[in-house]
């Protein structure tokens, strides 16, 4: 059997992979533009590459998906994080588990996670053909024949395609294998950008970037409600961070600029209410009223915040705390927890995927191959599939990669 792999990101390498452990005699070509193998997956995580999540639980893990979730059940539970994590550590590369729930190479290095399988590859019958651009792929008897950029042309039995979306276009993520697949039959949904930061029209932020809050809730209201809780913080431009990421994989297929923004509130503690916010703040009033306001306010939130509450709200910042009215004091609370900000752009974020792709009933998710053209398989991001930030992408890579190998292997 001679199987074709489009791409070699994550989930190319995994059903490389696991086609070679599980039918080495396969005659098995993996092709990628780039110049080496894994280039989304080396830089991902900043360059540490976040491997994985380190949450066990597979009904849990299946919520951080806001597209794909339940078509992701059967190869979660097939190759969950655990499995994951156990995988790469028997091939060599130590992992570890940080606070967070982020699971890294302790090396710190993405390049050891590709390592694997380069070395893997020198071993085994696979052909790696790089710097390769796939034209088409034509159905061909009971094959394909894929034709590359130059005129060469290479007949296979079985076809993988593991495009990747059209995030990181310098990676070679340019959105090809959405062509491939309709091509061939299938249907793409409307795409987006996913897990990106947020610009916003207001300028204030940049006074306090790089102030990071460890728990708040973002929410907004389009056609649905959306809300978010999680750690953010502001930029030169507006907000980051996990909690945004995951708002704006949520609201991906809104259309927002400066003419329409996307209007969020943020609460920066949603632990608390309003009434219970109140309390503190007038807390602290009573042993420090002496004290200006601004200053005593700067005992809740940070000085540099507390300069744009009062400013913002109007408030003089020198007076003393024990002279601000109570009616002042539940403006300054609405305030923090509802700081209102207009989103007119998106910025890059720690990963940065495409939302939407080939569409999912017609794809069966028990083998990943087609339900449309026998003998062609789908697997990673170029799926109608996207997570939030936090491993989740590359997790969802791995399990599809996983079982389309497998699928494959077994044939």
């Amino acid at each position: 059997m001679r199987v074709g792999i489009v791409g070699g990101g994550a989930a190319g390498l995994m059903a490389a992979a696991t086609i070679l452990e599980t039918a080495p005699e396969t005659e098995l070509f993996l092709v990628d533009r780039n110049n080496g193998l894994g280039k989304k997956v080396i830089i991902s995580g900043g360059g540490r590459c976040n491997v994985t999540t380190g949450i066990q639980d597979v009904r849990t893990v299946l919520t951080r998906y806001p597209r794909g979730g339940k078509f992701l059940s059967k190869a979660m539970y097939h190759f969950p994080p655990a499995d994951v994590f156990a995988w790469f550590e028997a091939h060599g590369v130590p992992l570890k588990v940080e606070e967070d729930l982020r699971v890294f190479p302790q090396s710190d290095n993405g390049k050891d996670i590709v390592g694997v399988f380069e070395k893997m590859f020198r071993s085994l019958n696979v052909e790696i053909l790089l710097k390769h651009s796939v034209e088409s792929i034509a159905k061909n008897g009971e094959g394909f024949r894929m034709n590359f950029k130059g005129g060469d042309s290479l007949d296979v039995d079985v076809v993988v395609l593991t495009t990747g979306g059209q995030a990181y276009r310098h990676t070679g993520s340019t959105g090809d294998g959405y062509a491939f697949a309709m091509g061939l039959g299938h249907s793409i949904t409307k795409l987006a950008a996913s897990l990106n930061a947020f610009y916003t029209s207001e300028t204030w932020p940049a006074e306090v970037s790089g102030l990071s809050f460890e728990k708040a809730e973002f929410r907004t209201e389009r056609d649905k409600k959306y809300s978010f809780t999680g750690p953010f913080l502001f930029t030169h431009k507006g907000v980051s961070g996990p909690a945004v990421f995951a708002l704006s994989s949520l609201v991906a297929f809104e259309n927002y600029d400066a003419k329409e923004p996307l209007k969020i509130e943020i609460d920066l503690f949603p632990d608390l209410s309003k009434g219970e916010l109140v309390e503190l703040i007038e807390s602290k009033i009573e042993t420090a009223g002496k004290k200006s306001f601004l200053n005593v306010l700067a005992m809740v939130v940070s000085k540099s915040l507390a300069e744009i509450v009062v400013r913002e709200l109007h408030i003089v910042s020198g007076v003393h705390a024990a002279e601000v009215s109570k009616k002042n004091v539940l403006r300054c609370v609405e305030w923090l927890k509802g700081i209102s900000l207009n989103v007119v752009g998106r910025g890059a974020g720690d990963e940065f995927v495409t939302a939407g792709g080939v569409k999912l009933e017609e794809v069966d998710p028990a083998t990943m191959e087609s339900k449309i053209c026998p003998g062609l398989y789908f697997a990673g991001e170029v799926l109608d599939i996207d997570g939030y930030t936090g491993g989740f992408n590359l997790q969802a890579s791995w399990a599809t990669g996983r079982l389309a190998g497998q699928s494959i292997g077994s044939r």
